[in-house]
């Protein structure tokens, strides 16, 4: 895996948080009447209308996120499955610097299924080459969300992450959620972007592109829409930048967002 120094920071942002939502193409979400709450995050922050997914299934589009390629995985298989012992963005921050946050998890760095928690939605887990982070730092959903760590991977569950549940379902669990993201001190700081994406569409099927919405909220951002051609990889390497982290793989040669959304 070869690295590309990023040589950009943003002094503004020092805090970067991903919310991954499930298998809902753009035109699913945008300007859906079952999403009300998505759309009103778009329209108020910012939107990046020409975003798309890696692959399918899900598991790649997490791991091409995570570490800027989807390492030859084409499956869901679990981490006894895919074991990965390659730089990704948790091996980047690491004692506490990058953190997961998975709703329905049954215990830390939980490796298997369980009830509404899928492991194939945390990336953190497939990871081999992270000593204890995995155990100490990619934990179940607690009452108020830790915003601490300079990167957050969020994932809900099956039901509230659209791919069990509705779209109304998830955009309920977003309307409650995100508020709550939105009132830790490192956001009312001025120093934090949440991302909002979904992992992939509904395909593969004929016409499907992959096409998938990504909003950005941040105190700096108003009324963006940004019609650049990103992806998952995109997200990597603005994240890098905004971090001051070296780029990983395909996130070297992608586009990025810094600068885009008022940050």
């Amino acid at each position: 895996m070869t690295s590309t120094t990023s040589g950009r920071t943003s002094p503004q942002i020092q805090h970067v948080v991903w919310i991954f939502m499930e298998n809902h193409g753009y035109d699913d979400i945008i300007g859906s009447s079952q999403a009300p709450y998505v759309n009103t995050l778009a329209s108020t922050y910012g939107l990046a209308t020409n975003y798309f997914a890696i692959a399918h299934p899900s598991l790649p589009n997490y791991i091409a996120a995570t570490s800027g390629d989807t390492q030859g995985i084409s499956d869901d298989g679990d981490p006894s499955s895919h074991p990965l012992n390659v730089p990704s963005i948790f091996s980047q921050l690491p004692n506490g610097r990058s953190r997961s946050l998975q709703e329905g998890m049954p215990s830390n760095c939980a490796g298997s299924d369980a009830g509404e928690y899928a492991v194939r939605h945390n990336p953190e887990a497939y990871y081999t080459n992270l000593g204890s982070d995995c155990s100490n730092f990619d934990v179940p959903f607690e009452a108020m969300p830790d915003l601490s760590a300079a990167f957050t991977f969020v994932t809900p569950n099956l039901i509230d992450d659209m791919h069990d549940g509705s779209i109304s379902s998830g955009d309920n669990f977003l309307k409650s959620y995100v508020p709550s993201l939105m009132a830790t001190p490192q956001y009312q700081a001025g120093t934090t972007v949440i991302f909002i994406t979904w992992d992939e569409d509904s395909g593969p099927c004929p016409g499907c592109t992959n096409r998938v919405p990504l909003i950005v909220i941040s105190p700096h951002t108003n009324h963006v829409q940004d019609g650049t051609a990103y992806s998952h990889y995109s997200l990597l390497r603005s994240t890098e930048e905004l971090l001051g982290l070296p780029l990983l793989g395909n996130a070297a040669s992608a586009n990025s967002m810094v600068g885009k959304f008022g940050f």
